[in-house]
């Protein structure tokens, strides 16, 4: 087999014909986007194929990366073979993207669902870096050290890369804004092109690589500062992960369940430990061992995953048993399968006498293989989520697990695509009338109905009654939450709302609060005693700080003066808008 020595450019003779070679890759990139683009924008095929349109988008957006970080590290025919195989993969998952879904007549191209276009990236960049140190080394499993150096490189090369595509097309709009002031609108509306934009931007990304690849020592030198500087993170996580497991005990589940995003923190809080452990780990060699309190901090977080890892299934399934599958948790099932072959592995490591963490090793390797597979079937037809999904939630229905004024035929109607569709058109004919009924309501909308029974309620749920000490929420207040639409609409999302009652104009009789994480509607009764909703207020000034308004509105809440009166002109109140300084400290 031709291989390329480890510099990476000895296979195409020379600096410059790497160069060339990644410059007609990024062009070839930039002018086929630009072809479906165009064909998009004028409704030419393959705009009038949407499969196929997600199919070749897909593939025109995702396979020249692996020509790009592939070309002088691997030999023209083997490349060429992986980038072919590359290229046809991502295609079939586009094209399953786009054609299990059911496609309104406002989606415009690329059509192609974001999970897709996520875990796409994710598995051709483990793929990749799977394939490229085994070729180079003529075995199946390389040694751990290549699969390091060279997957860590390609993460800081991909990272410097996509910096310096963003700040060049920055320069590109100073510079326009420049030729603007002086009456010069040339350069602006060049930018605007999409036929300059998108070959220029792939060129750009194409230029950077190869800057990045040419300057090895550089980029193994910032891998290794950031290496250093994270693996110093590794006891931090540690810490909190171990205090936040150790005070579960005394306070209990409910607050971790009543988040409703409970197994993404765990599992989110589980991947920032696995990546902190490697950090300090690198490739294992013993000169790139950590100092000793490092290692034994490494130790305990590989046994802290099996709790973390063991929450994230306790809330899936607890889900899952109360409301079914859903795609999104079926795909977070697949994250946890995943995490637990990474705790597995970190316990064995952790706990095993002989070389510090050596299992790890074999773990991330089997863990990266899994990964690739996973994704695969779960965005193809093997283990679709819709399907899943969809077969579960009726199964449930036919059981009596959920009752038929419950059951989410909106679900069917809009979230679950073709195979969702195609449920709903055999409940419309079920032997069941009420199911038959409902069904045949759901397949005539055109939006989600919030006066469905089943969907109202489960929004109504999402309010939590916060009254201060000595209150209580007004019985007529709790029993028409479900008939306010605009309650309904802010409370629909995972994090819900807070409802305080709260005498706002001082007349002795309360009016009601009810608060999303960014928006605090006011609630008012009309003269018929009926509440509506009177006013909202948002805050000003978003902080990443700051609790959401509905965590703090469960805490307390005060009135303060108007800073400028109502006006009275012809006969018309007006209402003043405050001008919020943002940078005001």
């Amino acid at each position: 087999m031709d291989l390329t020595h480890d510099t990476g450019r000895s296979g195409l003779g020379g600096e410059r014909r790497l160069f060339a070679a990644r410059l007609i890759t990024g062009l070839i990139q930039g002018v086929a986007l630009y072809a479906l683009y165009f064909a998009g924008e004028h409704g030419l095929w393959p705009r009038t194929q949407p499969a196929t349109f997600g199919a070749l988008a897909l593939a025109a957006g995702y396979a020249p990366v692996v020509v790009l970080a592939g070309v002088g590290r691997l030999s023209p025919r083997t490349l060429a073979i992986w980038t072919a195989a590359a290229a046809l993969v991502l295609a079939l998952l586009g094209w399953h993207d786009v054609n299990r879904r059911v496609l309104e007549s406002w989606v415009q191209p690329p059509f192609l669902s974001f999970p897709t276009m996520a875990f796409g990236a994710a598995a051709l960049f483990i793929a990749h870096h799977l394939i490229v140190p085994a070729v180079r080394a003529g075995r199946w499993i390389a040694p751990y050290a290549d699969y390091f150096d060279i997957a860590w490189k390609a993460g800081v090369q991909l990272a410097m890369s996509l910096a310096f595509t963003g700040a060049f097309w920055l320069v590109l709009h100073l510079g326009a804004a420049l030729f603007k002031v002086i009456g010069i609108d040339a350069l602006g509306d060049l930018l605007g092109q999409a036929w300059f934009a998108m070959p220029v931007l792939c060129l750009a990304f194409a230029t950077a690589v190869q800057l990045t690849d040419v300057r090895d020592g550089l980029i193994r030198g910032v891998r290794t500062v950031a290496l250093m500087l994270l693996s110093w993170l590794a006891p931090v996580m540690v810490v909190l992960t171990a205090g936040f497991l150790a005070a579960l005990p005394f306070t209990g589940l409910e607050g971790l369940w009543g988040t409703r995003s409970a197994t993404a923190l765990v599992l989110s809080a589980a991947g920032a430990l696995i990546v902190l452990i490697n950090t300090a780990y690198q490739d294992g060699r013993p000169d790139n061992r950590p100092p000793t309190a490092l290692c034994w901090t490494v130790r305990a977080g590989g046994v802290l995953l099996v709790p973390l890892v063991g929450l994230a299934f306790w809330g899936l399934m607890l889900r899952i048993g109360q409301h079914g599958l859903t795609p999104d948790r079926i795909i977070a099932l697949a994250c946890a399968g995943v995490g637990a072959v990474y705790a597995a592995g970190y316990l064995l490591a952790a706990v095993r006498r002989g070389e510090w963490m050596r299992p790890l090793e074999r773990t991330n390797l089997a863990a990266a293989v899994l990964s690739v597979g996973l994704i695969l079937a779960l965005f193809s037809p093997v283990l679709d989520p819709a399907r899943l999904a969809v077969a579960d939630q009726v199964a449930r229905l036919e059981r009596g697990a959920v009752t038929t004024g419950d059951f989410d035929y909106d679900f069917l109607r809009f979230d679950s695509g073709r195979a969702g569709r195609a449920a709903l058109d055999r409940l419309a004919r079920s032997d069941d009338a009420e199911v038959a009924r409902l069904a045949r309501a759901a397949r005539q909308r055109d939006a989600r109905d919030y006066n469905d029974p089943s969907e109202r309620r489960r929004r109504a749920d999402q309010v939590r009654l916060h009254p201060a000490p000595g209150q209580t929420v007004p019985a007529e207040l709790t029993a028409q939450i479900d008939s306010l639409a605009d309650v309904l609409n802010l409370c629909g999302g995972e994090e819900g709302c807070t409802v305080r009652p709260i005498d706002l104009d001082g007349d002795g009789r309360d009016e009601a609060l009810v608060a999303a994480p960014f928006v605090v509607l006011a609630l008012a009764r009309d003269p018929g005693g009926d509440w509506r909703v009177a006013g909202r207020y948002g805050a000003g000034c978003p902080s990443a700080r700051a609790d959401s308004l509905a965590e703090a509105l469960a805490r307390g809440v005060a009135t303060a003066p108007a800073a400028l009166p109502d006006l009275a002109v012809g006969g018309r109140r007006l209402q003043a808008q405050p001008q919020i300084d943002c940078d005001v400290r």
